[in-house]
Parts: structure tokens; sequence; C-alpha cells
């Protein structure tokens, strides 16, 4: 157990022996939000257990970038072990480097431009499967757009369709238990709770499921142009060394999640956003109808301005609530020295609504990304894809998807919200997921 270090004060509404548990569990979003009221580096005790939180953008850059080699991944890696094995999101190190750097490759800018006509594809058969007036659930069908685009991109051989059909199955228990693991106290960690029962089973079939389309490959032989077969064919530069079938394997579990879970989510609130703000929604339909581009320049940020200030946008309003980091060796954050092995975590879900940063931080505002830059948020106070050796390596892919999907669907259709449907932010491993999101199609024009 982490020490408590003292003068460092504790977050507001502690209750003996169940420490902030509580009130993390009843509003954790609210909770996230205020911290950075009580100070730049707060204590919560989860239990009886203390972490502490930084809220500034300095210390979280200071964990992220300029001090990330005196830091490990920590608790939450350690609860969600069982499902990413040795992968990017818990790996450290060494170790961890050379994932990235055998990894990398596969994301590279001209690699995601040519999946950018998978995606287009999908969005189009989306987009063109609805009628006028029909009431579409958006949260449900926008995640099956992501997984079906990501699955082609990943498993293009029809060998790998048993994978699919579990990443279908498996995925949405394991978005949903995964942040409650990392919260709970830690002598639940054994208990066979249902919380943790449902993750361990739906991780132990993905796994297992994974295993054996990459034992099929390997039997193949064959380069199917896809992810996985990059991943079977990557070597180290310095050994000429594979990845392991393992290793192959905690990668592509790692990838998978973190592909799919935020872009769906984030995809979704862009839709809700645009159905609450109308003039919003036509400047990003006069965009891209009148863009000359092809659809290989929408993973380029820079091809649509507007579209991608509503995508920062909506990256900012709904972001990573929780990461967690645990001190390698004492180092010290901002006057504070953190004992080795305490756990430090941010929200940059937290960080992206605070108020010192951005104005009226809860309001859908795209035209903030459009001001001049000397009026924008500092450095380290938007980082939608983390920063550091840990930042994002899907990004490019994610951000040419949510673009694709964003084209295809608002060059022929206005979503509406449903009257009385109002979706609540819920828990997930990534960014919040909306908990209903029924929208109504309306023709351009109409």
């Amino acid at each position: 157990m982490s020490s408590k270090i003292p003068g460092v004060p504790a977050a507001p509404g502690r209750v003996p022996l169940l420490g902030h548990t509580v009130a993390l569990w009843r509003d954790p979003l609210g909770f996230l939000e205020s911290l950075h009221r009580a100070g730049d580096t707060v204590r919560v005790d989860l239990g009886t257990w203390p972490v502490y939180f930084v809220t500034s953008p300095e210390l979280v850059r200071d964990v992220l970038v300029n001090r990330a080699r005196s830091f490990d991944r920590g608790r939450h890696a350690d609860r969600v072990r069982q499902l990413f094995g040795n992968g990017l999101a818990t790996s450290d190190g060494e170790f961890h480097d050379r994932q990235r750097r055998l990894v990398r490759p596969a994301f590279h800018r001209n690699r995601v431009a040519g999946w950018v006509e998978v995606m287009a594809r999908h969005a189009r058969d989306l987009a063109e499967s609805w009628r006028p007036g029909q009431v579409v659930e958006l949260n449900r069908v926008i995640t099956e757009l992501v997984l079906a685009t990501f699955a082609e991109a990943m498993f293009a051989s029809r060998m790998a369709r048993p994978a699919v059909e579990e990443m279908q199955r498996s995925l949405p228990v394991i978005m949903r238990d995964a942040v409650t693991r990392a919260v709970l106290p830690k002598f639940l960690d054994h208990v066979p709770v249902p919380v943790n029962r449902r993750f361990d089973t739906a991780a132990a079939r993905l796994r297992r499921e994974f295993d054996e389309v990459i034992a099929r490959y390997k039997d193949a032989g064959a380069d199917h142009g896809d992810l996985l077969s990059l991943l079977l064919a990557a070597r180290d530069a310095d050994t000429g060394e594979a990845m392991s079938p393992e290793q192959v394997r905690d990668e592509l579990v790692t990838i998978t999640v973190a592909a799919t879970e935020t872009t769906s989510a984030a995809l979704a609130w862009a839709f809700h956003e645009l159905g609450r703000a109308p003039e919003a929604d036509r400047r990003l339909h006069v965009e891209i109808s009148e863009s000359v581009g092809t659809e290989a320049d929408y993973a380029d940020p820079d091809a649509l301005p507007y579209t991608s200030a509503v995508l920062n946008e909506v990256l900012r309003l709904h972001a990573i609530p929780l990461s967690m980091r645990r001190a390698r060796e004492p180092v010290e954050l901002g006057g504070v020295c953190i004992p080795e092995g305490s756990e430090v975590a941010f929200s940059i879900y937290a960080l992206h609504r605070d108020p010192r940063r951005y104005p009226d931080p809860h309001r859908f505002t795209p035209d903030r990304w459009l001001a001049p830059h000397a009026g924008r948020p500092g450095r380290g106070a938007f980082i939608p894809f983390g920063a550091g050796n840990r930042k994002c390596l899907g990004d490019s892919f994610a951000w040419a998807e949510m673009t694709v999907a964003l084209a295809a669907v608002v060059s022929r259709w206005r979503l509406r919200p449903v009257a009385g449907s109002t979706p609540r932010e819920v828990r997930s491993v990534s960014i919040p997921r909306p908990s209903s999101l029924l929208m109504t199609a309306v023709p351009r024009g109409a």
C-alpha cells in the first residue's frame, strides 16, 4: 500500500474505510472534474489506499513526457493484464519501447491512406441503408460500423471470421467492466464478484480466438495485406527477431480495444453534439459538400478545417476519464515528493473541461479551434490521444475513420435527436459512451 504524503490535501467527500469510493461510484465524472479545486496534487483514497491525482496540464505533462521514465503503468494495468497480457497498454521499459518500434509501421500515414477506401465503403453502406424518417439507434450502429471496418483492416482473410464474431460478442462486456475493475478496492482483486467473472470470461474467450487465427495465419504463410500480416512480418531492426505468437496476440487485443472503443464512442458523441447544434451541422455539411479533394485526403486533419474543429471539440468534451501510473522511484511533481511505489493518476476528461483553460467548458463550440493559436489552450491542455512514449499509435487511423464516417453521413442526412431521448455518459475502458442515442434520419434539403 502506498503511504500518505504529508501536506497533500485529500479530495472532499472522503468517508472512513471506504475513502472516496462512494463519491467515485455515484458521480465519477463530476468527482474527477471537481478535483482541480482542491489543488494541483490531490489525494483520493480508494478504500484505504491513496492515489495522487495531478490536475494541471503542466503536471500531467511531467508524468507523461518529462518524467515518464520514472513511472510504470501501475494499478490500472495490473487490473486489465488478464485481457491485454504484455501488450503496449500494460508493458513498460525497454520491452515497451521495442514493441512500439515494431507496431508503429503498421499505422504509418501511408498505410492508413490505403485503408481509407475500406472505411469509406462501410460508411457509405451504412448511410445508404437508412430511409427518410427512420429512427436510428446510433450508438449501436456506429459501434457495428467501427468494428466491421477495423475487423476488415485487421483480418482480410475469411479464416478470421470466428475471431471477428468473438470481438462482437466480448468487446461490449470488456468495455463496460474494465474501468469498474480499476477503481474497486484492492481486496477485491481476486474475489469472484460479478464484474471480475464477466471481465475474465470475456477476456479469455477473445484471447483464445485470437490465438487460433494467428496460428491459422502462420500455417498458411501468406501475406494478406492486413494488420495481422504486418505484425507477423515485423522484425526488430537490431536483432532481426519477430514477435512471438503470444506477443502478436497481446498487441492485437490492445489495438482492437483501443481502436474500436475510442472511435465508436467519439463518433456517436459527434452526431449527438451536431444534432443539438444545427448551425454547426450546416457548416459541416457545406464544407464537406464543397470539398474538391478525394476521400484519401480525409486522413489529413488540415484538409477539412471545420470538420477537424468539430472532431477536436468532440474529443475535448468526451475524453478518457482516468489514467494511472506508479512511481518507479522517488519523483518530484510540482514541489511534492512522490515516494517510490505511489500511484499517480490524472483525468484527461477533467483536464479538457477545466474552466481555467476553456471558457464555458461544457459547451460544444467548434469555433474555439479556429481561433488564432494564441487564443487556444496552452501546451498539454489538449491531449485526446495521450502524449509522450505512450501516445496512441493509431491516432491517424482513428482520425481518418471519424472523418470519413462524418462525411458519408452528413453529406446525405441530418440526424435529429428523438424527443425525450437524452443520453447519459456511461463508464467504459476509454471514452465514456452514450447510454442510448436515438436519432431520426432526415434527408438533406428536406
